[in-house]
């Protein structure tokens, strides 16, 4: 057990072996791991490659893998006519898994390795996310009962049997030659459960500290014990001894690893009670340490490990206090924890480095992603993405999903409802909204909605004489970026809990304003304070909702009017605080049909269900489209320029309903009186290749004005296709739009259709709108202002 990788190497070069696969292995793997058709396994702990060879024989794709070359070497030489194996010297504890293939393994073999992984609950949980759906991970491995007592070391007993295996769906637990043979399927998601202890006795409060230990690469540092859970270092302070000092001295004499009290920071103090003792813990972050990691108390810790921090949420029992404290630290990594009052402290804790080479290689092609699409443009947006680690910011979720560079955000927190309100944006988003602030150095910029990584972005844009403040209303959104801004961040970061509509604090506000605002959540309105805490000339990048379509928009401010310069499509989490708005809705047809007044005030729908019952009329616009074109620019198009605009959802399967439209998906309309119209679109050509298919624009109308409803929304249709739409996706027109305060009169604003808000009047112009469109039927709405 305390072979180093070169001695392993030496002793696989010196011509020696280890147990040789057995007969009734090979038949157990034959039968309950067969090979499915195009199969792929990975061999991990491969040695000299007998194992590989078998699985070639049964029809996989092998990937060998083990940390000693010299072992490699051999397998090469002794297996050299065998194909379908690939031989990779690699550490799974340590090294970057890219050699490793991304679309994952039908079958994973850990024969005779796995009582020597140092980071067992890690490894086991990386490689069980490689499995493809019906995989297998089989271990192989000698046990206590079979061993004798001077080679305990390299065998599992019962209680690290059942904790390898916990979690999994199905477990088969077969016997070949006094070994253990495990087979595991489905997702290994052992929900973590915080326990206690035995029933303390009564007595006076308890204080302790617990120690949070992190290595070179960021994970961790937790005790299996003897009770059957994972804890912290740490315990009881003696005498009047510190609760850095005890933490410190705890570390130690557990896990033989020294550190300085100078390098111990009380991050967090907690206080509950273990049955009827209070009980009072300081969580004790510590930033350096040194010394090699054992396990001096036997008799109290089966063995200590480094802990990938997105594997806390399925690692099983967690004593209470060690869970609380690792949430204290990391925010949201460990869920459904029982109530605890925390005291943070306010202490100048540096910055805590580590990171896995995966990270680092996963950042790199993170960045190239966003580059090569042209979301990052400048050297200093670029270099931001090269180097602000983002999984730090998001430590629950594994480093491939943190760094996808795709579109993809990672959810954060959800209400209670479900849904999502906060995450950490798609990278190509982010890069996109903060290389149209325009940023220069020693830039000062307000941010709302927070999280940390987009800050600390921008920090890293801004440069070292930047600032950014950063505003949210969520106490635990703003604990949670507090603690990881400490963890990783710059310094140059100030975080506020507050409502960010409101703005900045006046005490963080530049004297002249921001150079530059974002906004991270979807707003209907624009909130006064934006503009007038913003410098002239400066920028304001938000998502506004328009007819509940959301753009991010940079706009730049001019004495009280800001101007469109930049318009992204987009989708964030909804605002809170005082501008979160209803929207109004309007149920139609025992629920089968909803109406959506997205511009905030909700029309008379009396005698539609009606109408809805009665003929459909339908007019073809003549404008069609081919698969992956972009209609976002006529939604949007469509919603500033038709009076009465509102969206109509349908909640039921097409061939149930009236409207045609797929279940939960939602369309443009028009209403009238007791009249509808909407629009949707029809497959008019199909063809074996996607290029083939062919789709047209169909108005659907209903009621007694609806032909006439049909039509003003065909003519719009006709009119986007010949002014703002491009057959280059990237290339559609935008309109001149402005932002005028609330009350702005009429006379005072430019050409364009009008959209009043709550706060600020916007003013739309489309390319080639010189006059309104036919004369809108009904109730009026936004209408062109002539000049």
């Amino acid at each position: 057990m305390g072979y180093t990788r070169a001695d392993w190497s030496n002793h696989y070069a010196a011509g020696k072996g280890f147990r040789r696969l057995g007969d009734k292995e090979k038949d157990l793997l034959a039968e309950h791991a067969p090979a499915p058709a195009g199969g792929r396994a990975l061999d991990a702990g491969c040695g000299t490659g007998e194992l590989a060879v078998l699985l070639a024989s049964l029809g996989y794709a092998v990937d060998a893998v083990d940390f000693a070359e010299g072992a490699l070497e051999r397998a090469r030489a002794e297996h050299a006519a065998v194909g379908g194996v690939r031989w990779l010297c690699l550490d799974l504890e340590r090294d970057d898994p890219a050699p490793l293939h991304e679309d994952g393994y039908d079958l994973v073999t850990l024969r005779l390795m796995y009582p020597f992984l140092a980071r067992r609950m890690s490894v086991v949980h990386a490689l069980g996310e490689r499995l493809r759906p019906g995989g297998a991970l089989v271990v192989i491995t000698p046990v206590v009962e079979h061993t004798p007592e001077e080679r305990r070391g390299i065998a599992l007993d019962e209680d690290e049997i059942g904790l390898l295996t916990e979690g999994w769906e199905t477990v088969e637990r077969l016997e070949a030659d006094q070994l253990a043979v495990l087979v595991l399927r489905g997702p290994c998601h052992t929900g973590t459960r915080a326990v206690e202890r035995q029933r303390p006795p009564a007595g006076p409060a308890a204080t302790a500290a617990l120690a949070v230990v992190t290595d070179e690469a960021g994970r961790v540092l937790l005790g299996r014990s003897r009770r059957g859970m994972w804890e912290l270092p740490g315990g009881k302070n003696v005498g009047p001894e510190s609760f850095e000092a005890a933490a410190v001295r705890e570390l130690a004499e557990e896990t033989g690893l020294a550190a300085e009290v100078e390098n111990a920071y009380v991050v967090t103090m907690l206080a509950d009670a273990a049955g009827d003792v209070p009980r009072l813990t300081a969580v004790v972050r510590i930033t350096t340490w040194s010394g090699t990691l054992t396990n001096p108390e036997v008799d109290t810790f089966d063995r200590w490990e480094f802990v990938d921090l997105h594997v806390l949420s399925c690692i099983g029992a967690v004593f209470v206090p060690a869970a609380q404290a690792l949430d204290a630290v990391w925010p949201g990594v460990v869920p459904n924890l029982p109530p605890v009052v925390s005291y943070p402290l306010a202490v100048d804790q540096p910055p805590v480095p580590g990171e896995p080479a995966e990270a680092v290689r996963l950042r790199q092609a993170m960045a190239k992603t966003v580059i090569d699409g042209s979301w990052a443009p400048s050297e200093p947006v670029r270099d931001a993405l090269r180097t602000v680690p983002r999984h730090r910011f998001a430590p629950e979720v594994r480093l491939t999903d943190a760094y996808d560079g795709g579109d993809r955000a990672v959810i954060t927190r959800r209400d209670g409802t479900g849904a999502t309100i906060s995450s950490v944006s798609a990278a190509w988003l982010q890069a996109d909204m903060i290389e149209t602030l325009c940023l220069k150095p020693g830039a000062i910029v307000f941010e709302a909605g927070s999280g940390g990584y987009n800050a600390e972005l921008i920090a890293h844009v801004a440069g070292p004489d930047g600032r950014v403040v950063t505003v949210d209303i969520d106490p635990w959104v703003v604990r949670r970026t507090r603690r990881f801004l400490t963890e990783t961040g710059s310094g140059r970061v100030s975080i506020v809990e507050a409502d960010a509509a409101l703005g900045a604090p006046a005490r963080l506000v530049p004297r002249g304003g921001f150079d530059a605002s974002m906004i991270t959540y979807n707003c209907w309105d624009i909130a006064p304070a934006w503009r007038e805490q913003l410098a002239e000339g400066g920028r304001l990048v938000l998502p506004l909702e328009i007819g509940g379509y959301t753009r991010a928009i940079a706009f730049e401010r001019r004495g009280q009017v800001l101007y469109a310069r930049h318009f992204t499509y987009c989708g964030f989490v909804r605002d809170q605080g005082q501008q979160a708005r209803t929207i109004p809705v309007v149920s139609l047809l025992k629920g089968g049909l909803t109406l959506r007044f997205e511009h905030g005030t909700a029309a008379e729908t009396a005698g539609l269900e009606e109408a809805l019952r009665g003929p459909r009329h339908e007019i073809a616009t003549g404008v069609t489209m081919r698969a992956g074109a972009f209609f976002g620019s006529l939604q949007l198009y469509a919603a500033t320029t038709v009076p009465s605009f509102c969206r109509l959802a349908a909640h039921q399967d097409p061939d149930q309903g009236v409207t045609g439209i797929a279940k939960d998906r939602d369309v443009p309309a028009v209403l009238g009186d007791a009249s509808l119209a909407y629009l949707t679109c029809i497959q008019t050509k199909d063809g074996k290749r996607r290029e083939d298919k062919e789709w047209e624009w169909v108005v659907h109308a209903f009621g007694e004005q609806g032909p006439q409803l049909a039509e003003q929304l065909a003519v719009t249709v006709r009119a986007w296709d010949r002014h703002v739409r491009a057959d280059d996706n990237s290339k559609h027109a935008d309109p001149v739009l402005t932002v005028h305060p609330a009350g702005t009169p009429g006379h005072l604003l430019p050409a364009g259709d009008v959209l009043d808000k709550k706060h600020c009047r916007l003013v739309i112009r489309w390319p080639g709108r010189h006059a309104p469109l036919p004369h809108p039927v009904g109730r009026p709405g936004a209408g062109m202002v002539t000049e």
